[in-house]
């Protein structure tokens, strides 16, 4: 396993400890209570920073891109807790659609009965 596997996985586990411990004075407490529609625009506005920090320039500046990617993925593990999931679940997913293309990996989602 490597370190960035390793500290996501970390990451995770102490989100999952927060969620259920809800220590006072966590900013992971508070996300927690006050509930999806906060951390969905948590996400939005993570996700929107991370695209602002690549902006339109050729060459973004690397290091506030990975900040808030940084950002995006703490958020994110939050919300995955919120819904009941782990990351490993979406390593799982990520392994399932390893080495099938996009494009056809969405056609079949699209195939599959609701």
């Amino acid at each position: 396993m490597n370190s960035a596997e390793s500290i996501i996985a970390r990451l995770s586990a102490v989100v999952h400890q927060r969620q259920r411990e809800r220590p006072a004075g966590s900013y992971t407490t508070a996300l927690f209570e006050a509930g999806h529609p906060t951390m969905a625009a948590k996400i939005i506005e993570e996700a929107y920073e991370l695209i602002a920090a690549a902006g339109e320039a050729a060459e973004p500046h690397a290091a506030e891109v990975v900040h808030e990617a940084a950002d995006l993925v703490y958020h994110l593990l939050v919300f995955l807790a919120a819904c009941d999931c782990r990351w490993s679940d979406v390593e799982r997913e990520l392994e399932r659609r390893f080495g099938v293309s996009g494009f056809s990996e969405k056609m079949q989602r699209n195939k599959e009965p609701s």
